[in-house]
């Protein structure tokens, strides 16, 4: 009885011993062993593997405008405007009038009076104005001649003028002879209104 007890415990104690030994021992790996390289022209004839691409790196992300903000200045005030002085008032027309003669002479005509007669009048409104009595010629005689032709038409126009009241002060004479011809021509069209007493306004 004893014996039987005890063989079935050394049975089980092996059992157990070889569930152990088959279970608890871990397995190798199996290690695969590369194939030699072949050697001579077949080994060159093997194309060397080809390096991976490289990917570019990316590209950096582009940085925002930077947004200046210039101050805004105000523009100056504008000046004000400047009123214009007002220009001076044209002085007053002078209403002395021309004397005009007959050719080859210093005598004042009968139609021509009235026309000295208004000249002395506004001389006479005029008490500080002062004339130059110019003579003039056409351009028939002598240059010499028309100068003495021209003195004495001056002439008898400020003697027709001191006659009328005007002081013999204020009226000057010159003779221009036919040097400064009122109307250019060489026919009585032109001669007619050349030979004339002139008058000059030299003072207020």
């Amino acid at each position: 009885m004893r014996q039987r007890t005890g063989m079935r415990l050394l049975c089980m104690v092996g059992l157990l011993v070889g569930c152990l030994a088959l279970f608890g021992c871990p397995k190798r790996p199996e290690v695969m062993q590369a194939a030699p390289a072949p050697a001579g022209p077949a080994a060159a004839a093997v194309p060397a593997p080809a390096p991976a691409p490289v990917a570019p790196p990316p590209a950096p992300a582009p940085e925002p405008p930077r947004i200046v903000e210039t101050p805004v200045v105000p523009p100056p005030p504008a000046p004000a405007p400047v009123a214009a002085p007002a220009p001076p008032p044209p002085p007053a027309p002078v209403p002395l009038k021309d004397v005009f003669f007959d050719y080859d002479k210093a005598v004042v005509r009968d139609d021509q009076k009235a026309a000295l007669t208004e000249n002395a009048s506004w001389l006479k409104a005029n008490p500080g104005a002062k004339v130059l009595l110019e003579g003039h010629c056409d351009e028939r005689g002598t240059a010499e001649y028309n100068l003495a032709l021209g003195e004495r038409r001056a002439k008898a126009v400020k003697d027709y003028l001191i006659g009328a009241g005007i002081a013999a002060d204020r009226v000057s004479t010159i003779s221009y002879g036919e040097e400064r011809p009122f109307v250019l021509g060489h026919d009585e069209s032109a001669w007619k209104w050349n030979r004339r007493g002139h008058f000059v306004v030299q003072g207020r």
